[in-house]
This record gives C-alpha cells, sequence and structure tokens, in this order.
C-alpha cells in the first residue's frame, strides 16, 4: 500500500466520480480496479472490510466506499474530496436534465449515448466479481453464505439488513477466540468532536429553514433525513418505500415522473439515490417555479449525503480494531462473503437491464421474481459488451480509452438503426 499526493488522488477520485455508472456493483467495480489493481492504494484486504462497513451502514455503499479511501491517505479532508468528486458530477448531470425534464416533460434520450458505457461496465463489474469473490470467498461456508444471501435477496427477496445480521451472527458464533491483543483505536479521542460537527451541519440548516417559515423545504429535508437513516442496503433497498411516500403519501410527483427519475438517475454517473435530487426538484418545480426547485434539490442533496460523511468519519477509526478481534473479524468475513451474494444480485439487475428492454414481475413462492421477456433481448447491447471485453481483456486498452471509444460505438449503433 502506498500513500499518493493529494493532487493524484483528487484526479482519481474525479474520474472515479466521471465513471460511476451503473449503481452499486459497477461503481465498486470501478474503484477495485482504480484503488487496488491500478495502484496500491488499498490492499485487498481494506478494500474488502471497507466494503462490508459500508454496506452496514445506511445510505449508498459505493459513496462510502469512495470517502473512506480517500480518508484512509489523506485523513478527513481527503476522505470529504473524495466522497464531493463522488457525487458532484452525477448532481450537476441530474440537476441539468432535472431542469429539461421540468420545461418538456421528457427524460432526454441519454440511453442514445450511455449504452455503449453500459455495455463496458457489465464486463468491468464481471471482472470485479470473480476477483473480489476469489479473495472474500475463503472457506466452503462462505461459500454457501454467499450462495443463500444470493438466493435470500434475489429469489425471496428477504430484507437486506436480516441477511447481513443473520450472516454476521453465524460469523461470529463460530469465529475461534485468540490470545493476540488488538491494535489500539485510532481517533476515539475525536468522536465526539465528529460528531457534533457533522451532526450540526446535518441538522442546522433544517433548524434555520424552520425558524425562518419555510414550511416546504422543512418537511422535504425532514422527509429525506428520515430516508438518509433508513436506507440500509441502498439505493434498490429504499426505493418501493420512497416512490409510496412521494406519490401516494406526499403527492410531490406523479408515478411517471418518478419512473422517469429512476430512469433518468439510472443513466447518469453516480450514486442512484440521486435520484433523490430529481425528486426534490420536481416538487419544487410544483411548488413555487425554478428558484423553489434548485433550493428543493439542495436541500435534498444535502440532507441526503451529509449523513453519509458522518457514519465515515465516526466510525472508520474502529474498522482496524474490529478486524483484528477474532469474533467480530469473524462477524465481518461472514458480511463480506454475504455481500458477494448481494453484489452478484445488483449484477445480475444491472446486466438484465441493460440486455433486455422488457423485464416482467413472474410469481415465485410467494414473491414476485423479475425476469427478463426472451423477445425484447437488445442484440446490440450485447455486441457492444463483446467488443468492450475484446478492448478490455485481449487488447488490454486503458479503461478511459475504452469507456471514451464504446460510447462513440453506443451513439453510433443508435445513429445507424442498431445491429
Amino acid at each position: 500500500m502506498t500513500t499518493p499526493s493529494l493532487r493524484d488522488a483528487l484526479l482519481i477520485y474525479g474520474r472515479i466520480g466521471l465513471l460511476s455508472f451503473g449503481g452499486p456493483a459497477a461503481q465498486i467495480a470501478v474503484m477495485h480496479r482504480e484503488l487496488v489493481e491500478e495502484r496500491p492504494w488499498l490492499t485487498e484486504q481494506q478494500f474488502l472490510n471497507a466494503l462490508s462497513f459500508c454496506m452496514l451502514l445506511p445510505g449508498p455503499e459505493a459513496m462510502q466506499l469512495a470517502t473512506y479511501a480517500g480518508w484512509r491517505t489523506h485523513g478527513t479532508l481527503g476522505g470529504l474530496l473524495a466522497g464531493l468528486l463522488f457525487v458532484l458530477p452525477g448532481a450537476a448531470v441530474v440537476l441539468t436534465l432535472s431542469i429539461i425534464y421540468a420545461y418538456t416533460g421528457q427524460v432526454p434520450m441519454m440511453q442514445a449515448l450511455f449504452l455503449g458505457i453500459k455495455s463496458t461496465v457489465v464486463i468491468i463489474v464481471l471482472q470485479a466479481l470473480l476477483k473480489v469473490s476469489g479473495k472474500a470467498l475463503i472457506s466452503t461456508s462462505h461459500w454457501v453464505i454467499a450462495a443463500l444471501a444470493f438466493v435470500a435477496i434475489y429469489a425471496l427477496q428477504l430484507p437486506f439488513p436480516l441477511i447481513i445480521l443473520l450472516a454476521g451472527g453465524f460469523g461470529f458464533l463460530s469465529a475461534q477466540q485468540t490470545a493476540s491483543p488488538p491494535p489500539p483505536v485510532h481517533g476515539k479521542a475525536k468522536l465526539p468532536q465528529t460528531l457534533a460537527i457533522w451532526l450540526t451541519l446535518w441538522w442546522a440548516p433544517i433548524a434555520l429553514l424552520w425558524v425562518s417559515g419555510q414550511t416546504f423545504l422543512t418537511e422535504l429535508a425532514l422527509f429525506f433525513s428520515k430516508l438518509a437513516v433508513v436506507t440500509f442496503g441502498g439505493a434498490y433497498a429504499v426505493l418501493a418505500y420512497m416512490t409510496q411516500a412521494v406519490v401516494v403519501e406526499n403527492g410531490w410527483l406523479s408515478t411517471g415522473q418518478m419512473m422517469d427519475g429512476l430512469g433518468l438517475a439510472e443513466t447518469t454517473p453516480g450514486p442512484l439515490i440521486l435520484v433523490t435530487e430529481f425528486v426534490g426538484f420536481q416538487a419544487g418545480f410544483a411548488e413555487q417555479g425554478l428558484g423553489m426547485a434548485v433550493a428543493a434539490a439542495c436541500v435534498t442533496l444535502w440532507v441526503t449525503f451529509i449523513p453519509c460523511f458522518l457514519w465515515i468519519f465516526a466510525g472508520a477509526p474502529y474498522l482496524e480494531w474490529i478486524t483484528a478481534r477474532p469474533r467480530l473479524r469473524g462477524a465481518l468475513q461472514a458480511i463480506t462473503a454475504a455481500v458477494v451474494g448481494v453484489i452478484l444480485n445488483l449484477s445480475l439487475w444491472f446486466a438484465l437491464h441493460v440486455y433486455f428492454d422488457s423485464l416482467s414481475p413472474t410469481p415465485f413462492l410467494g414473491r414476485s421474481l423479475l425476469l427478463p421477456d426472451p423477445a425484447s433481448l437488445n442484440i446490440t447491447a450485447i455486441a457492444l459488451s463483446l467488443l468492450a471485453a475484446a478492448l478490455l481483456l485481449r487488447w488490454k486498452l486503458g479503461l478511459l480509452k475504452v469507456i471514451g471509444i464504446m460510447a462513440i460505438a453506443g451513439v453510433a449503433t443508435v445513429g445507424i438503426g442498431g445491429l
């Protein structure tokens, strides 16, 4: 493991932010490639431990993983910059498209530009999944945990926190104790200060909105603050709840608008939870026009991502202490194995949405299993993925170069009517 200069770190975290398409599985794959494979800023074990830790937290795990990596190399400043660089490019794109959508009522044809990129990301995700599983699944029991986690979340649709709790409990109880003392906790003395700073940053603006009589913005801030606390398992785990609250309970958006916003967030860089920015903007636009829409988008972003920095900066110093204690390390290893199953689920979900234009819910064991319509197979996307695989695996071109080539290829296939 090496410590980069702050300038080099900013360049790489900026690149990660610009390439963070395709949801958490794809974003984790890009970070693994950039931070573990391409340059030794994190060891494989540090990356896996951090990933498991972030999976335990509410909020977007990929953004929090980037924040942890930045904290690991450059402290609080590095974590803050890494987290912001992961979020801001996508937030700027979503804001721009939200403005266009508010005035035209349509989502721009982003698929033409991003089809090649998403087809490439499928290959990157597959590479990362194979490498991470090879390192994380270190025993037969871990393979079993990963398989059970995949079945539980994909087929049975059990709650993500329950899967993690069961895996962690098994790992804790089955681990063997040793007498070696754990390393000291770094930064423990700063925990009260960290909590005070970030809780103030989180809640002071909300209090100010309430005092100044901004009822709508206050309601928006309180709702998305609550959402930031319950989003265990990332954006996918909370989308149904958010849709119900936004459309039915508060009436801020229609169902069609909500689906358009989700599609927009899926085709832009950054965490999928940026759909909250779209929701805030459209709700503000309906309330009082463009000025209120921009204010609502900013408030939504603030209360969505400030808690992420709180969780990381308060908990990150304890990670090495946790992983050095046998039972806690056993719990974390079991959770890591479960996370492999969860990433496989996210990878399959992403690949199905790239390769098929239509997915239908199918009854399965009392649940609704999302299966593709074979007639909607997107041959163009598959051909683009094969091209990306050749560029990355056979000719071993750099990732940025491949992304550029594939973006052009995606636009070209649409321009000539597809394959």
